[in-house]
């Protein structure tokens, strides 16, 4: 038993991210205790044990010492067991609107992750292009659910809080691929609901400087902590800290530069 519940996570990691953002607008940062895990080291024995062997973070234990796993699902749990109104939708019809909308950001994470961890030049178009026709089918989303607005709905929600830590994480596509939305009317919408979450103010929890540094590796095609061919340490690695370390080149299909270059060698 302990008293709080508790998320092992990965500190930059999107999907835990998504617990601080709920925890930050329900004013209730210090209801759940995160323990830090390294992802460049195998895991602890004792937290296999609590997930049954599985390796996918975060995890929350809860206070009578369950395990769930899976972000929608943590996400969900604490809206529903914190004290204090919902962050998802109380009408049955407007919270079926929004998870129509959150049904969408599995195939968006995916186009912008595979996008990123690409690794032929020659396919670069075809992964934007993926990216691309989601974001548009979402702005038509946005177009037909409130045209008008900012949000989905009037304030910052459920659907935000889902979406937002991506938005953010899509700063590497920016800096190693010079992403950005196209103008017009195909992606007006969805651009300013995009801007809207990534200001706000309980969505503050990372920068962009450090996810381009970190995400360096995934730019290589090296997720999750595994290394680049000729690298010893991943930039994942918490020593030395990510504001210590210059920023990594842009051109991520030249392949990697050294441990030293990177300033990962204390």
């Amino acid at each position: 038993m302990t008293e709080k519940h508790i998320v092992y996570h990965i500190p930059v990691c999107p999907f835990s991210q998504r617990l601080e953002i709920l925890l930050a607008l329900r004013g209730q940062t210090d209801a759940v205790e995160f323990r830090v895990v390294d992802i460049t080291k195998p895991r602890d024995p004792e937290l296999l044990a609590k997930t049954r062997g599985t390796t996918a973070l975060p995890v929350l234990e809860t206070i009578d010492g369950r395990i769930l796993k899976e972000s929608l699902v943590i996400l969900r749990y604490l809206d529903e067991a914190l004290d204090g109104p919902p962050l998802r939708r109380s009408d049955p019809l407007e919270h079926a609107i929004e998870s129509m909308l959150i049904a969408r950001e599995g195939p968006f994470t995916m186009a912008g992750y595979l996008f990123v961890m690409n690794q032929d030049r020659a396919r670069r178009d075809e992964h934007l292009e993926k990216l691309l026709a989601i974001y548009r089918d979402i702005n038509d989303f946005l177009v037909d659910q409130n045209p008008k607005g900012t949000y989905l709905f009037e304030d910052f929600g459920l659907a935000e809080a889902v979406f937002t830590p991506m938005f953010k994480r899509f700063w590497f596509l920016d800096y190693y691929e010079d992403f950005e939305l196209p103008a017009g009317s195909a992606y007006d919408r969805v651009r300013a609901w995009r801007n809207a979450c990534m200001a706000h103010p309980a969505t503050e929890q990372v920068v962009e400087e450090e996810i381009v540094k970190l995400y360096y590796d995934y730019a290589l095609g090296a997720g999750n902590g595994a290394l680049p061919e000729g690298r010893t340490v991943s930039s994942f690695a918490f020593e030395p800290g990510w504001k210590s370390r210059p920023m990594p080149p842009k051109d991520k299909y030249a392949g990697t530069v050294s441990d030293g270059t990177l300033g990962l060698i204390a």
